[in-house]
C-alpha cells in the first residue's frame, strides 16, 4: 500500500516534485483548486475561500484517506481529528503549536498521530529581526527618516551594541541563535531556560545562565531584552509594571515569543513614560493588533504583523525538514521536533 501524503497549504510545484521523489513507494496528493491561495511566499494560510460541495466532498475524501497530513487545513481546524481517522503523522509549518493542540483537544482526539514542528526554520529571520529592531533604536534610525523627509543636516551620536548586556529568554533554537549573533556584536548575553541542568555554556553562546525564577535577578541588567518563551500559564503576563519598571532606564524591548507574555497596558505605559526606550513587537495579545490600540502611534514603537519569520525561502527549508523527517517514517525511526 502507497503512503498517501495529503499536502494542505500552498507549496510550490517544484518542493511537491522534491517530497515525491523521496519515495516511489509516495503517493502525493496536492490540489492547488481545493486549497487557499497565498498572499506573500510561504503564506500557509491563504486568501479567504470556500469550495463547491463537489469540492468539499473530494476535500474530505482525500483528508479520510491520508495517513500523512502537511500543515493544518485551515479549513477544519476544529473537527480534522475526526475528517482524519487514518492520519499517523502530521508535519505543521509552524514551531510553537503545543497549546493549539492542547486548546483544540488534538492530542485526545487523534491519539494515533505523531506531530512534529518546524523548529529551527525560523530561527535565522527572526534573530535577523532582533538586531534589526535593536540596531535601528541604537543607530536613531527612526530620527534619521524624520530628518531626512525634513532634510535637515543635523549631525548625532548613536550607540554601540559591543559591551551592552541583552537578556534572551527562551533558548530553544531561536534563542541561541539570537545569543551567537549577540556573541558577534562583542554583548554580555545571558540566558533564561527553563531548565540548567547540564548546561553547556559555551554551547548555547551565553555568559551567565538562569531558571525563569531568577528572572527579577538579571531584568536589573537588560539593556536588551528579548522574549521567545511560549505561552504557559507559567509564562503569561511574566512582564508587568514592576518587571518593567526594574529593568534599566532606556532599555528596549524584542517581543517575537507570545503577546501573552507581556501587560500591554504595562508596556504601554513604561513606553509612555520613556523609562523604555523602544519596543519591537512581532507578536500581540490580539491579532490582528486592534486599530484603538496606542502602540500604533507611538514613536518609539515598531508594530510587526506577525511576520518576523517568514522569508522568501520558507518553503524550501520546511520541505527539506520534511523530507529528512518523511525518510525517518518510512524507516520506522523516530522523527525530527515531535511536539
Amino acid at each position: 500500500m502507497p503512503v498517501l501524503i495529503l499536502i494542505t497549504s500552498f507549496l510550490e510545484s517544484e518542493y511537491v516534485e522534491q517530497i515525491r521523489a523521496v519515495d516511489s513507494s509516495l503517493e502525493v496528493i496536492y490540489e492547488p483548486t481545493l486549497i487557499a491561495k497565498p498572499r506573500y511566499p510561504a503564506d500557509h494560510k491563504g486568501e479567504p475561500f470556500e469550495r463547491s460541495a463537489q469540492q468539499e466532498e473530494q476535500w474530505q475524501k482525500l483528508l479520510a484517506e491520508a495517513e500523512v497530513v502537511f500543515d493544518f487545513d485551515q479549513t477544519h481546524l476544529d473537527d480534522l481529528p475526526g475528517l482524519a481517522p487514518n492520519a499517523r503523522w502530521l508535519q505543521t509549518t509552524s514551531s510553537g503549536v503545543a497549546r493549539f493542540l492542547s486548546e483544540r483537544g488534538y492530542r485526545e482526539r487523534m491519539p494515533n498521530t505523531v506531530f512534529t514542528n518546524a523548529a529551527g526554520i525560523h530561527a535565522q529571520p527572526l534573530a535577523e529581526f532582533c538586531f534589526m529592531v535593536m540596531t535601528i533604536f541604537n543607530k536613531g534610525f527612526l530620527r534619521l527618516m524624520e530628518e531626512q523627509k525634513a532634510k535637515r543636516w543635523e549631525r548625532y551620536a548613536g550607540f554601540d551594541l559591543s559591551n551592552r548586556t541583552i537578556v534572551i529568554v527562551g533558548l530553544g533554537k531561536v534563542g541561541q541563535e539570537v545569543a551567537r549573533l549577540a556573541k558577534q556584536f562583542r554583548m554580555n548575553v545571558i540566558g533564561v531556560k527553563r531548565s540548567t541542568s547540564h548546561a553547556d555554556l559555551d554551547a548555547l553562546n551565553v555568559d551567565e545562565l538562569y531558571t525563569p525564577d531568577a528572572l527579577d535577578k538579571v531584568l536589573p541588567r537588560a539593556e536588551f531584552l528579548v522574549l521567545i518563551a511560549p505561552h504557559t500559564a507559567e509564562t503569561e503576563n511574566m512582564m508587568g509594571e514592576d518587571q518593567f519598571a526594574s529593568m534599566p532606564g532606556g532599555a528596549v524591548l524584542v517581543n517575537i515569543g507570545r503577546g501573552a507574555l507581556v501587560d500591554e497596558p504595562a508596556l504601554i505605559a513604561s513606553l509612555q513614560s520613556g523609562h523604555l526606550r523602544g519596543a519591537g513587537l512581532d507578536v500581540f495579545k490580539t491579532e490582528p493588533l486592534p486599530e484603538d490600540s496606542p502602540l500604533w502611534d507611538m514613536p518609539n514603537v515598531i508594530v510587526s504583523p506577525h511576520s518576523a519569520s517568514t522569508t522568501n525561502n520558507e518553503n524550501q527549508l520546511i520541505t527539506d525538514l520534511f523530507c529528512q523527517n518523511l525518510r525517518l517514517y518510512l524507516a520506522g525511526k523516530p522523527l525530527i521536533n515531535v511536539v
